[in-house]
């Protein structure tokens, strides 16, 4: 939730609110969340400020819903709630309306101490949930259970195992357990596979939420209504006329203490197998039949099973300098802090258009985008070719925005061209209103059942298909990175790479996000 004025509209309930996913029965029982790992950094920093966010805009009802931490730390629940009020509070704050909606929420919280692989722990988290439940009138298997697990993906397996046996809603009876889980989903083919097989003998496919936040983002969510709403796209959205696709996210600072942690994943496992990943699927999707959830994961799956393997040649590798001062990163690492890589995409739409997918760390500016990159003008008559190509571009962050780079007509006397743009910035359009944080759409929908903008576990395996051979040929140390300066744009191969693709960069315009 964006700093500024506190007031928020409210919503009446949880419950009264549409959505696109599967027909629900409606749900009576009380809802509980738990949060597992519930002193770490994730749980502080996104999980908890999301459902505060999601309490003060009326989605949780106090009188029905109850949150409850779980982790190893023997701390008490007031230990806990302070942990999280600075999380919460919006600077040094003296707003009375907005401390007394963090007082109230934090009041909900209750905390269990436990270790991750005994029966104690979560025998007595779910003896804390059932009083829960009994004191707000549920009958029992009616109520909702909501896991979220802010851990590392290790610990998952004993985890899933002991929500098994202990803390299952206890019947169906319009009630239901479902489980929450972050990346890393693996860290190649082998181990994800292993990882889905362990937690789909213990969990259904619909009762598991596998959640990359970069589907939550306003603009990604965006890309199926501008797509498929929007007839002006329908007949441009093809080989035909798009020259490339550059899917692009750049972060101006390094790994920041996380080194070792990063050093065990890379840029490519990390930033490109997921997030980039996903968007690509958005982009090169074909029509669904409906915004049935599984019916938009099928298309998904469709495009990820038609990407060719990716070739060395079409693979720029980078690693800044300085990576390796880090104290826990190897004096020897190949780890790459930097990619840029081609996808090809084998079927009719998409044939000989390259997707040019680039994240890094450390780099000259922060920014995550989409840009579509059409071909030339046939004929050109007014010879504009070197002021640069139309391009659909679409930010995610910051700033968001999409705007469409036109050749206009310069103002004057005379018939010259000058490149320009149409232009919505959403800060501008859209003034007063709040862009949700994904975390907080993406816990909503857990909650509402809709599995739409989480990753099924077919889709999850397509693309560790795709990424595994790469990745192993870099752990083996038969592609290396190459050093590039902190601050900058990162190796001159990578620009080098992306004309060869075929991108024209333009030059000479800037895009400026218009001011208020």
């Amino acid at each position: 939730m964006e700093s500024g004025s506190w007031h928020v509209e409210k919503r009446s309930s949880l419950r009264n609110d549409s959505f696109t996913g599967e027909d629900n029965v409606p749900e009576t029982g009380c809802l509980s969340i738990v949060v597992l790992g519930a002193s770490g950094d994730l749980a502080k920093k996104k999980t908890f400020p999301a459902l505060f966010h999601l309490f003060v805009q009326g989605f949780l009802q106090s009188n029905e819903v109850h949150i409850f931490g779980y982790a190893r730390s023997k701390i008490s629940d007031d230990d806990l709630r302070n942990r999280l009020r600075g999380y919460l509070v919006q600077g040094k704050t003296t707003d009375s309306e907005q401390l007394e909606e963090v007082s109230k929420f934090l009041q909900l919280i209750k905390y269990v101490s436990g270790s991750y692989d005994s029966a104690e722990g979560f025998q007595k988290l779910d003896k804390e949930i059932s009083e829960h439940e009994i004191s707000r009138n549920s009958k029992e298997g009616s109520s909702r259970r909501l896991f979220y697990f802010a851990l590392p993906p290790s610990v998952y397996p004993s985890v899933c195992k002991m929500i098994k046996n202990y803390c299952m809603n206890k019947s169906d009876l319009g009630g239901w357990t479902r489980i929450v889980v972050e990346k890393p989903f693996g860290k190649d083919l082998e181990s994800a596979e292993k990882l889905s097989s362990q937690i789909g003998e213990l969990f259904d496919e619909p009762q598991i939420y596998r959640i990359d936040h970069y589907l939550g983002k306003e603009l990604v969510q965006n890309l199926l209504v501008l797509r498929f709403a929007n007839r002006f796209f329908l007949p441009l959205w093809n080989r035909d006329n798009i020259a490339n696709v550059q899917i692009v996210f750049r972060e101006d600072f390094g790994t920041d203490g996380r080194g070792g942690y990063f050093d065990e994943y890379g840029i490519i496992r990390d930033i490109i197998q997921n997030h980039l990943l996903q968007v690509l699927c958005l982009v090169a999707m074909e029509k669904p039949i409906s915004l049935k959830p599984e019916h938009i994961r099928d298309e998904k799956v469709k495009v990820l099973q038609s990407v060719l393997p990716i070739k060395d040649e079409e693979v720029v590798l980078g690693q800044y300098e300085g990576y390796r001062d880090d104290s826990t990163v190897p004096d020897h690492s190949n780890t790459p802090t930097f990619a840029t890589m081609v996808l090809r995409i084998h079927n009719e739409r998409w044939e000989g258009v390259p997707f040019i997918m680039k994240a890094g760390k450390a780099l000259s500016s922060r920014k995550a985008e989409i840009r579509v990159q059409f071909k030339d003008v046939p004929g050109d008559i007014f010879r504009c070719k070197n002021q640069g190509r139309n391009e659909f571009v679409i930010r995610l962050q910051p700033s968001e925005a999409m705007y469409m780079k036109l050749t206009v007509k310069k103002p004057g006397l005379e018939m010259s061209t000058v490149q320009s743009e149409l232009d919505l910035s959403y800060r501008q359009r859209y003034q007063g209103v709040t862009i949700p944080e994904a975390y907080e759409r993406l816990i909503l929908d857990t909650i509402r059942g809709d599995q739409q903008h989480f990753v099924r576990r077919d889709e999850l395996k397509a693309a560790w298909e795709i990424f595994t051979p790469l990745l192993h040929r870099i752990d083996n140390g038969e592609l290396k990175s190459i050093p590039y300066k902190q601050g900058s744009r990162g190796p001159a191969e990578a620009d080098e790479l992306l004309e060869k693709a075929g991108y024209v960069q333009t030059h000479g315009y800037i895009w400026i996000p218009p001011t208020l």
